[in-house]
C-alpha cells in the first residue's frame, strides 16, 4: 500500500534534519490496560507502568505515553492520611468504582514522541487498528469532546517564517474547520477558539513585518490563552519564556519548538475518518506556506473578504477558499 500521509515540500529543518511532529490522540471505548497492551502490540514495543494510569510503550521511534487524561484521577491516593478514615477504609473497592467510572467518561490519551514526518504511517495504522478493536471518538456521546492534536516542528524559528504560517492558518481556518466537521461536543468547548478578529486584521495587513518580540507581543496581547485552534504558547515558551510570563502563567504550557494544532476531532470510530485525513489537510497549509506567491494571493483575497461589500454578503469565504485551493491543485 502506498503512503496515505502526504509529505510537504519543506521536509527538513535549517540544520538538515527531517522535521518531526508529535501526535496526541484522545479516545474511549477501550479499558486502560487493554489500550496499553494493544498499543504495545501494534507499535512493536514494550509497555511499562510509570505511575497510576500512566504507562510508556518503548519503541524504536521513541517512547509513547498512554494515560488517563485527568490529573485528579491519576493522582488519587486512598492511602493519603489527609482523607477521612471512612473513605480510606473503602480501599480497593472505592478505587474499583472510581476506575470503572473514570474509564467511561474521561478520555484515554496516546501521546507520541516527536516522529519524523516520513514515519506517520505508523500512526495511520495505529488509529485504523484501534478502531477495529472498538475505540470510540467524539461522535459517540455529547460529553466526548475528544481531539487529535498535532505538534509540527517548524522548518526554522525566524519571525518571517512564523508569520507565513500564521497568515496561512488565518486564511484557512474556516476551510479547515469545515473539512474536519467538528463535532458538537467540541464546538461547545472553548478549546478550539479562533484568534481575535482584531489580531487577524493586524496579522494579514499588507505591511505586517514584525521581529519575533513584536510578533509575540502582538499575539499575546489579543490571544493570552492556550485555548486556540492553533496555540502558540508552547512555541513562545521555547523562544522567550520570560516574555510569555508577562502575559500568561499556566503550568500546563510545555516548551517546545512546534506549533500546537488543536482544531481536529478524534473521530476514530468513523470508518470514513483516518489520521491521514487530518494530516493531509495540514499539509495543504504547509504547501501554501512553501509557495510565497500563492500565499500572498490568498491572503490578499482573505483580506478583501473581510470588508463590507455586496459580494462578500453573498459569497462564503469557505466556498471561495475551497475553490481557490482546488484551482491551484492544493486539494
Amino acid at each position: 500500500m502506498s503512503n496515505r500521509c502526504r509529505l510537504p515540500d519543506i521536509l527538513k529543518t535549517d540544520d538538515g534534519k527531517e522535521r518531526r511532529v508529535g501526535v496526541e490522540i484522545e479516545l474511549s471505548g477501550l479499558g486502560y490496560e487493554d489500550l496499553v497492551s494493544l498499543s504495545a502490540k501494534l507499535l512493536g514495543g514494550t509497555g511499562k507502568s510509570v505511575a497510576r494510569y500512566v504507562s510508556e510503550v518503548e519503541t524504536e521511534l521513541g517512547d509513547f505515553t498512554i494515560e488517563l487524561d485527568s490529573d485528579p484521577i491519576k493522582d488519587l491516593d486512598l492511602a493519603d492520611e489527609r482523607l477521612p478514615e471512612s473513605v480510606r477504609e473503602l480501599g480497593g473497592h472505592a478505587m474499583s468504582v472510581i476506575d470503572a467510572a473514570a474509564e467511561k467518561i474521561v478520555p484515554l490519551e496516546i501521546v507520541s514522541p516527536p516522529l519524523p514526518f516520513s514515519k506517520l504511517e505508523r500512526i495511520e495504522t495505529l488509529c485504523d487498528e484501534l478502531r477495529k478493536a472498538g475505540a470510540l471518538g467524539s461522535r459517540e456521546a455529547l460529553y466526548y469532546a475528544f481531539g487529535l492534536q498535532l505538534n509540527p516542528e517548524l522548518p526554522d524559528l525566524r519571525a518571517t517564517t512564523l508569520v507565513r504560517y500564521l497568515q496561512a492558518f488565518a486564511a484557512l481556518y474556516e476551510w479547515l474547520k469545515a473539512r474536519h466537521q467538528i463535532d458538537i461536543s467540541r464546538k461547545l468547548t472553548s478549546y478550539i477558539e479562533p484568534w481575535s478578529s482584531t489580531y487577524i486584521d493586524l496579522l494579514i495587513s499588507e505591511d505586517y513585518a514584525p521581529d519575533m518580540e513584536q510578533l509575540m507581543r502582538d499575539y499575546l496581547h489579543y490571544n493570552p490563552t492556550r485555548n486556540k485552534a492553533l496555540d502558540l504558547l508552547p512555541l513562545f515558551a521555547h523562544l522567550n519564556s520570560g516574555l510569555l510570563a508577562e502575559y500568561v502563567e499556566d503550568e500546563r504550557i510545555k516548551s517546545r519548538p512546534t506549533l500546537h494544532y488543536r482544531l481536529p476531532d478524534c473521530d476514530i470510530d468513523n470508518p470514513d475518518w483516518h489520521f491521514s485525513t487530518v494530516w493531509n489537510d495540514w499539509i495543504v497549509l504547509e504547501q501554501l506556506v512553501a509557495n510565497a506567491e500563492d500565499l500572498s494571493t490568498l491572503v490578499k483575497e482573505f483580506r478583501n473578504s473581510r470588508k463590507l461589500s455586496l459580494h462578500n454578503l453573498t459569497h462564503s469565504w469557505i466556498d471561495t477558499s475551497d475553490q481557490w485551493l482546488r484551482s491551484g491543485n492544493y486539494v
